[in-house]
C-alpha cells in the first residue's frame, strides 16, 4: 500500500502532547549533536510517556533503555537534561552501520520545560504543512518556534548547533511530495524512485486508461483535470510538480498554477523546441520571462539519459539538485 503525507510524517512531537494532555506525562528526546557513525541523525525523536511506552527512536536501539530511564526521572523532578552515549562498533553494526560514534540527545519534559502552548504550536504547524524550527538556547533555558531565517539549515533539512553557540535549531519541515502530471511511461519509473527518495508521489491524469491501477499499483491517482487537481492537492515549498504529458491542455493549466505558488521545482517533459512554444505560450498568458525561467525544461540533468528509467533518474537528480542547492 503507499504512503501518505501521513505516514511519511513522524508523529512524534503529536504523540508526546497527546500523552501530556492524557495526564500521563511525556518527554521528548532530541538528538541534538553526533559524532562519528551515528546511528540516528540530529534532529531524531524519541518520545517518552510516564507509563514508559515509547515514540520513535534516538539510536535505532543502541542507547534507547538508558534515555527512557533519564526521561522518566526528568518527568519525576522537572528539569531537562543533556545525556551524552558512546555507541561501541558491535551496537552499531546491530542496526546496520559500519562502525560505532558517539551521541547528544537533549531531554525535555512536556510541559515543565516544553511549555504545552509552544508544543502544540508546533504540532499545528506540521499539521498545515509550515515549515517552523524549534529554537533552544541552552544556556539561558529559552525556547521558541521561528518561521524564517536558517534558510540554508531547511533546505537542508539539517538541524543542530548554531556556531559556537549553545543554541539548537530543530528543523521540522513538511514531508516532500512530488505531483506527477501525465501518467506514462516516465511516470511509472519516477514514482518509485521519488517514493525511495522520501517523496509521497501523486499522480494525475484525467485520462483512466493512462492512470489506471493496473498501471501504478498502490499509488494514489486523481482522474480530474490538471489544475483543478493541483489546486486541490496544495503547491507548497516542499513540493515537486513535473509534467510528463506532451499535451499543452493538459500540462499549460497545471504550469499556470504552479508557477504562481512556491513549489521548489517544475519540470515539464519536451524537446528544447517543445519548450520553446511553451514559454511562448505562457507569455502570451501574461507571464514574466523571470516567472517562465522557473522551469526546467527539457526537463532532468543532461545525463545523456535514454529510455524512461534514465529519463526518471535525470528528473529525480535534478529535483535533488534544486532542493538541496537551490534553482
Amino acid at each position: 500500500m503507499a504512503q501518505t503525507d501521513e505516514t511519511l510524517f513522524d508523529r512524534i512531537p503529536e504523540q508526546a502532547l497527546a500523552w501530556h494532555r492524557a495526564g500521563v506525562g511525556a518527554v521528548l528526546a532530541t538528538v541534538v549533536e553526533t559524532w562519528g557513525s551515528a546511528p540516528r541523525r540530529v534532529g531524531s525523536q524519541l518520545a517518552i510517556s510516564g507509563e514508559g511506552v515509547i515514540e520513535g527512536s534516538v539510536s535505532g536501539g543502541c542507547v534507547e533503555g538508558a534515555v527512557i530511564v533519564e526521561a522518566l526521572e526528568a518527568l519525576e523532578d522537572g528539569g531537562a537534561r543533556e545525556l551524552e552515549f558512546g555507541v561501541s562498533d558491535n551496537d552499531a553494526f546491530a542496526v546496520g552501520l559500519a562502525c560505532g560514534g558517539t551521541i547528544r540527545v537533549l531531554v525535555e519534559p512536556v510541559g515543565k520545560v516544553i511549555p504545552e502552548a509552544l508544543l502544540a504550536e508546533l504540532c499545528a504547524a506540521r499539521a498545515a504543512r509550515e515549515a517552523v524550527a524549534y529554537v533552544v538556547d541552552l544556556d539561558k533555558g529559552e525556547r521558541r518556534l521561528v518561521r524564517e531565517g536558517f534558510a540554508d539549515r531547511f533546505r537542508m533539512d539539517r538541524s543542530g548547533f548554531e556556531e559556537d553557540s549553545r543554541v539548537f535549531v530543530g528543523v521540522h519541515n513538511p514531508p516532500l511530495r512530488l505531483i506527477v502530471v501525465g501518467a506514462v511511461h516516465i511516470a511509472q519509473a519516477l514514482v518509485p524512485m521519488a517514493r525511495i527518495a522520501g517523496y509521497d508521489p501523486v499522480i494525475i491524469d484525467p485520462r483512466e486508461t493512462f492512470g489506471s491501477e493496473l498501471r501504478f499499483p498502490g499509488e494514489r491517482l486523481v482522474h480530474d483535470w490538471p489544475d483543478e487537481a493541483v489546486e486541490a492537492i496544495g503547491l507548497d515549498g516542499r513540493t515537486a510538480l513535473v509534467l510528463l504529458t506532451h499535451d499543452p491542455k493538459l500540462d499549460d493549466p497545471a504550469l499556470e498554477k504552479a508557477l504562481r505558488s512556491k513549489v521548489f521545482y517544475i519540470g515539464a517533459l519536451g524537446s528544447t523546441r517543445t519548450h520553446g512554444k511553451r514559454q511562448t505560450r505562457l507569455e502570451a498568458a501574461g507571464f514574466s520571462e523571470a516567472e517562465i525561467a522557473r522551469i526546467h525544461g527539457p526537463v532532468g540533468l543532461d545525463i545523456g539519459a535514454s529510455g524512461p528509467s534514465e529519463i526518471a533518474v535525470s528528473i529525480l537528480a535534478e529535483m535533488t539538485r534544486v532542493l538541496r542547492k537551490g534553482a
